[in-house]
């Protein structure tokens, strides 16, 4: 099997940067992803000598970005907040650039399945602005999959002409949320794939995406209170690892494969399994 970058969202290590940084290339790990959406990572906290100083201190590591994460909330889904919710990814592109990385990880909310939903059109809009930007300084915004299936996505997606706005395929949150099959969607979505998550989980209820994602509101309380889903270490949810991986090389997928942990009390040693796992089942 090809054998895929691996990387790692330095904030699944919970500890500083520069700690994760040593950690993830002590790993063995050849990249990393960071999230560049508020605090010191922020591109209004990042000087240009400091964007400099960081790119040399992730080289000297012997790592790469894989991407950077900009994500920044609820989506695009408010007409009202999506200019300057614009502005903020147009400016983490540009800081992608300069750390030398063609991606951007977001979310853009729910897409409805059905194109006439009010909501479908101001999302579009706002993906058309970004599409064209990306393509602009031949970059991507990458959608993380999970709020709608692939084939949704797919289509909404084909209605942008365009593939400044791609994907960044988390086969769990497709298994999580909507029980979407992560193989299928690497052939519906193969155009669109520029990154991918290493995530494992598994669907614990039926839910309507739009009140676990938070778009619709106000949130009833028993939706509030219950866990539709669980995220578990690598290789013991409900992703078929060797299957997903085996489309993505049929597909011709070179990129990274980045590890993200957002549960579990140990997440070093989950890392550490799931880059094992990952070794594994490449061999």
């Amino acid at each position: 099997m090809y054998q895929f970058p691996i990387g790692v969202i330095l904030e699944s290590f919970r500890v500083d940067r520069s700690t994760a940084i040593r950690k993830a290339a002590a790993m063995g790990a050849n990249g990393i992803q960071m999230y560049s959406t508020s605090g010191e990572n922020a591109p209004e906290n990042l000087s240009a000598q400091a964007r400099r100083d960081l790119l040399r201190e992730v080289k000297d590591n012997g790592l790469v970005f894989s991407a950077l994460c900009g994500d920044l909330g609820h989506g695009f889904g408010d007409a009202e907040l999506n200019p300057q919710l614009i502005e903020k990814s147009k400016r983490i592109i540009d800081l992608a650039k300069e750390l030398e990385t063609d991606v951007v990880t977001t979310h853009i909310g729910v897409v409805p399945s059905d194109p006439s939903h009010p909501r479908y059109r101001i999302m579009q809009e706002a993906c058309f602005t970004l599409a064209a930007y990306a393509d602009s300084v031949d970059a991507h915004f990458a959608i993380e999959t999970g709020p709608e299936t692939s084939l949704v996505l797919k289509n909404f997606l084909d209605s942008l002409h365009s593939t400044g706005v791609a994907v960044n395929l988390d086969p769990a949150n497709l298994r999580m949320v909507t029980g979407d099959d992560p193989v299928q969607a690497v052939y519906n979505l193969r155009r669109y794939i520029v990154h991918t998550h290493a995530k494992d989980g598994n669907k614990l209820r039926d839910g309507n995406p739009e009140y676990i994602y938070g778009v619709t509101h106000p949130i009833p309380v028993e939706v509030q209170n219950t866990r539709y889903f669980e995220e578990v270490p690598l290789g013991t949810g409900s992703v078929d690892f060797p299957k997903y991986l085996a489309a993505l090389e049929d597909i011709g997928y070179k990129g990274f494969l980045t590890i993200e942990r957002e549960a579990g009390e140990d997440p070093a040693a989950d890392i550490r399994t799931a880059y094992d796992f990952l070794k594994k089942t490449m061999a």
